[in-house]
Order: C-alpha cells, then sequence, then structure tokens
C-alpha cells in the first residue's frame, strides 16, 4: 500500500490500532511519527503498519523541553482525550492549554504548521460542560494561522452508505478540521469561520439509515464463536423477557411495547405483590390491585416512570404476575440490573429480531439497523439472530477495519476495548477529503496543499478498496 513517493506526510498522536492511519496512508500519505501510550495497542499497530507508535506525547511535545521527537509533517491527525481546561483567571488560547493533553498537540502544530489539522474527539466534547474546552481549543488554533470553523463537524458511520465507507454503527463524534491559512483567520474571527464540514443532518442520495442498513450483513454466520456466547443465565433473561413481549402483542393489538422502560421492581410497590411468596411452587394471582401514591418528592423524570409502570401493571397484572413467578424474576436467578426493559426496536416481533445491551440500568433492545457505538468499556452488544455477543472480528469490521488486520496474542476484552477507543475509518474518511474540498481554493497555495488535494480527488469513494489489499507488516 505504501507509494514510494507519499502524496503527503502524517503524524498519528494517540494513534490506538491506527484508525487514522488506515485512512491516511490509504489516502497515500505516509507515517513519519505515531505515538500511542498504551502497550498493548500500540504493538497491533506496529504489527500492522510496521511502524512504531509506543510513546508518550508528553515526553516528546512541550514547550519547555522542545518537540523532541516530531519530525516535519503535512497532516496533523490526533483523536485525543478530552481534559478540563481551567476556568479560573482570565487566561485564554495557548496559555490556557498548558497542563492539558490539547497542549502537547498545540506545541507540535506551532513548531511544524501542519497544512491540515485533523482532531476528533467524543460528541461530549461540545456539551454544555466542555463549551469553554471546545472554544479555547479554536481560539488556540486561530492564534497558530488556522482557518476553522466556529462549528464542530459532528458525524456518524452509519450515516454513510456503504459505497461511501460507511458501518452499521451509531457512533457521534466531534471532528475539529482546519487548514493553515493565516490570511483568513481574522474574517473567521469575525464571522464563525466556514461551514463544518460535516453534520448528522447529512444524507447520501436516497440511502435511508434506518431502512437500509442490516448490521447482519456485516457478522459472521457462526452462531458458535468462542468467547462470545451467551451463558445460561443471561439467556434465561431473554426468554423470559421475550416471552412476556410475546405475551403482551396480542394484550396489545400487536401494537409495539411501550416506549418507556420497563420496571419489574416498580410493581413491587402494589400491596398485593408484597404478600406473594416468590419462592412458593404456585401462587393465587389476587383479583384486584391498587395502586400506590407516587411521591410528589421525587424528581420529575423518575414520577413519570412510575406512573407509567404502576399504570401498566395495574392493566396487565393477570398476565404479569404469573409471568414473574414462572420465570423467577424476584428471585437470585434475576439480578435487579436485569428487571428492566427498555424496548427500542418499534415493530420488531421478538428479542431475538434486535440488538441487546446488558446496561447497568437494565437490557435496551434495538432494532438490528445498526449497532450503538462501541465502547471500551464492558457493555458488547449482543445480536439476537446469532443468539452472541459481536465478536472482537466483527468490531475491527464495524471500524472499518479489513479482516485481515491482526492482533496479535491479545485477549479479546483487550480488542473490544481498543475498537471502543478507535476512529472509524470511513468517517475519517469521509471528513478529511469533504474538508479538503472545502478549502481547495487556499490548500491550493502551495506545492503540499496541491498534493493533497490530488490524492484526494484521485482516491476512491471509499477506502475498502485500498485496504482490501492491507496485510501486516508482521503477525
Amino acid at each position: 500500500m505504501r507509494s514510494s513517493s507519499p502524496a503527503f506526510t502524517f503524524v498519528d498522536l494517540f494513534a490506538g490500532v491506527g484508525g487514522f492511519h488506515a485512512a491516511m496512508r490509504s489516502m497515500g500519505g505516509e507515517c513519519v511519527y505515531a505515538v500511542e501510550i498504551d502497550k498493548r495497542a500500540a504493538k497491533v499497530y506496529e504489527a500492522n503498519w510496521g511502524h512504531p507508535a509506543l510513546g508518550d506525547i508528553t515526553a516528546d511535545a512541550d514547550d519547555d523541553l522542545g518537540i523532541m521527537n516530531v519530525p516535519p509533517h503535512d497532516v496533523l491527525c490526533a483523536g485525543f482525550p478530552c481534559q478540563p481546561f481551567s476556568k479560573s483567571g482570565a487566561q485564554r488560547g495557548m496559555d490556557e492549554t498548558r497542563g492539558t493533553l490539547f497542549f502537547n498537540i498545540a506545541s507540535i502544530i506551532k513548531a511544524h504548521r501542519p497544512k491540515i489539522v485533523l482532531l476528533e474527539n467524543v460528541r461530549n466534547l461540545i456539551g454544555p460542560r466542555h463549551q469553554h474546552e471546545y472554544d479555547v481549543i479554536i481560539e488556540t488554533l486561530r492564534e497558530l494561522g488556522y482557518h476553522v470553523s466556529d462549528s464542530p463537524a459532528v458525524f456518524s458511520p452509519h450515516l454513510l452508505p456503504p459505497a461511501l465507507g460507511g458501518t452499521p454503527q451509531v457512533r457521534e463524534r466531534v471532528f475539529i478540521t482546519a487548514t493553515h491559512a493565516p490570511t483568513a483567520v481574522p474574517e473567521d474571527v469575525e464571522h464563525g469561520g466556514p461551514a463544518p464540514v460535516a453534520t448528522m443532518a447529512d444524507r447520501f442520495g436516497d440511502f435511508d439509515p434506518k431502512r437500509d442498513w442490516r448490521v447482519e450483513e456485516m457478522l459472521d454466520d457462526s452462531h458458535n464463536v468462542p468467547g462470545c456466547t451467551l451463558s445460561d443465565s443471561e439467556s434465561h433473561w431473554i426468554r423470559a423477557w421475550d416471552e412476556l413481549v410475546q405475551i403482551m402483542r396480542p394484550l396489545m393489538n400487536d401494537r409495539p411495547l411501550p416506549g418507556f422502560p420497563i420496571w419489574a421492581d416498580s410493581w413491587l410497590d402494589f400491596r398485593e405483590m408484597k404478600a406473594i411468596d416468590w419462592d412458593a411452587k404456585t401462587i393465587e394471582v389476587p383479583r384486584t390491585v391498587t395502586v400506590p401514591n407516587v411521591d410528589p418528592a421525587l424528581p420529575a423524570w423518575k414520577q413519570s416512570h412510575l406512573r407509567k409502570n404502576y399504570d401498566f401493571f395495574a392493566r396487565h397484572f393477570e398476565v404479569l404476575i404469573p409471568w414473574a413467578h414462572y420465570w423467577k424474576v424476584y428471585t437470585h436467578a434475576f439480578p435487579a440490573s436485569r428487571r428492566k426493559l427498555e424496548w427500542q426496536a418499534q415493530d420488531a416481533k421478538t428479542l431475538w429480531e434486535t440488538v441487546m445491551h446488558f446496561r447497568p440500568s437494565g437490557i435496551r433492545a434495538k432494532r438490528a439497523n445498526y449497532l450503538p457505538a462501541l465502547v471500551a468499556i464492558n457493555q458488547t452488544s449482543i445480536v439476537g439472530s446469532r443468539e452472541r455477543r459481536v465478536s472482537p472480528r466483527e468490531t475491527a469490521r464495524l471500524q472499518g477495519l479489513p479482516d485481515t488486520f491482526v492482533f496479535p496474542d491479545q485477549p479479546a476484552s483487550a480488542t473490544y476495548r481498543q475498537m471502543g477507543n478507535g476512529v472509524n475509518v470511513g468517517a475519517v474518511w469521509h471528513v478529511f477529503k469533504r474538508h479538503v474540498r472545502r478549502d481547495l481554493e487556499l490548500l491550493r497555495g502551495d506545492a503540499v496543499g496541491r498534493s493533497i488535494c490530488k490524492a484526494v480527488e484521485e482516491s476512491p469513494n471509499r477506502p475498502n478498496e485500498v485496504l482490501a489489499r492491507h496485510r501486516p507488516a508482521r503477525a
């Protein structure tokens, strides 16, 4: 995949296993520096890309120590962690980034002035608690001479059709894209800069993510993938809730379950439920039930939640009580975290048609169009049609990595964590191409910019064709 004369050079900061690398290299770029502090991730990076990555950016890039190991480059990529900036005092811009990891990125930019800066972060970076941090990042980039929008590009790979490199994973991420163009900065400051290169409202032809994605198309056919099968307890919980789905459908005229979380523990507030011996072999279902009062001191959301569950139980207790007894819902077989079902699967007929998440707050079921975002903690999605969790290989596929991508000598838990922390290759590809096309006139002002533009214009619509030729540097 490597060209003898690269179209551009790039650095890969907070590199993970190389999602940025996959996109930039497929576009014709050559990595001249990569850094990743996690030893396992750095090992995967080097095994696939043949480039060392293990290191500490705080040692390699600091205004006080100098830019020790970072060479000149044309494109800077960084999926950096979001660290809080101090709101104390009146300091702004470069001075205020000190003590955060963005400070180290800014130090590299200040030293080398790469033509394009491409930053990625979690959606929460632009939430109300982090607005200050986001503003400081934009101000710092402008101080360094970069043409950048006040508004972030927020994008998810599930919006892209397969022909453009999309994958069925809802992964909303913030992208900050900037071009070195000092003459454009004064107008940006006055008018807010250019439009963001991508938004969650973007659509591509007649492709409808809710209609056209089928997550099963990204999965292996096997039901028995080692390490991904369901435990007996997990199967019990799913079968129990699935039976409730089947019981309720005719009672609700074949309509879907309610949209609010069904919380079996709330039914214990009924005094008639307190009188039942749930360990007995047989129980007697009461003729009527008495609806409890809702404590007005509770938060409004919880009051609403309880009222809906009380009403649901009062209307259907004659079937809910026998169901709860048969499946031992109120025994050790059913921990409290599994007594709540959040049905977001619309008209799915059964839980085995959905994608499920076992969350600390309960079981969430969604339609099997696409998966929720992969996360670095143990909440791996369960695909009902496979009766198992998504495999490590499948998570890599959902992040846009080819099946030839290797994870040598590491447990599945490490791969899940790396994919949960990673950047989606197709999303990076799309955002980078859109950025270059937006800033085309600015980029064409010098040889480096023209070379980047040419690489983008000559690249395929998606990275998959290039990544299909990927071979690991060493297994």
